[in-house]
């Protein structure tokens, strides 16, 4: 999505509608800086808030995520070109997750491990040893938790009996047995338990 466009779009349609960015943004119980940095093409309006959005300005959320008004004649070839640029945007976002879930995974383990080695080498009394090593342990638990939060919701789970693909819920994440990203779950579709892998696309594709 071309984010300087839909901006201009946003501010045109503003001052269609007689609005200044304030006042605007008093009707989306939002600041006028969020509404500054969409017509400038900094960020994009947030889910939650389009449909508000669209209707103050009178236009529909095809039209919004176009940055333009869409005629009837080209309506679902647009409404189809936002679609995939939104799946193209979450996919992106997904792998993105996935890669900062190996990120919090190695400094859990370092957190966990630098107390412990420093425990064992330093001199230093039993309950200082036993301290430090708990001090290590809470973050490192905090740590694993977010990483597991992140891949259960980045991306999908293909159930190797029917194929279906889907997000479990965390308690199934957590609870199973694991190999990497391949999980032993049972699939809501089909109700089989099989070795899952982690998938990033919702539907299969050639690639």
């Amino acid at each position: 999505m071309d984010q300087a466009k839909i901006g201009k779009f946003i501010a045109d349609c503003r001052k269609k509608k007689n609005l200044t960015q304030m006042q605007l943004a008093e009707k989306l119980n939002i600041t006028d800086r969020a509404v500054s940095k969409w017509e400038t093409g900094k960020s994009m309006p947030d889910s939650s808030i389009m449909l508000g959005l669209c209707a103050i300005l009178e236009i529909s959320v095809n039209d919004l995520l176009s940055g333009e008004v869409i005629t009837m004649n080209n309506y679902n070839k647009e409404a189809e070109k936002n679609m995939l640029e939104i799946i193209r945007q979450k996919e992106q976002s997904d792998r993105n997750l996935l890669r900062i879930e190996w990120v919090v995974g190695i400094l859990s383990l370092i957190i966990l491990f630098v107390p412990i080695i420093i425990a064992s080498l330093l001199p230093m009394e039993e309950w200082q040893k036993t301290a430090l090593t708990f001090a290590g342990f809470i973050p490192c638990l905090v740590g694993f938790g977010f990483a597991l939060k992140i891949e259960q919701i980045a991306g999908y789970y293909e159930c190797k009996a029917c194929g279906h693909r889907y997000v479990p819920t965390f308690k199934a994440v957590n609870l199973t047995m694991h190999m990497g990203r391949t999980r032993y779950l049972r699939c809501p579709q089909c109700g089989k338990r099989t070795w899952q892998k982690k998938v990033i696309k919702k539907e299969k594709t050639d690639d």
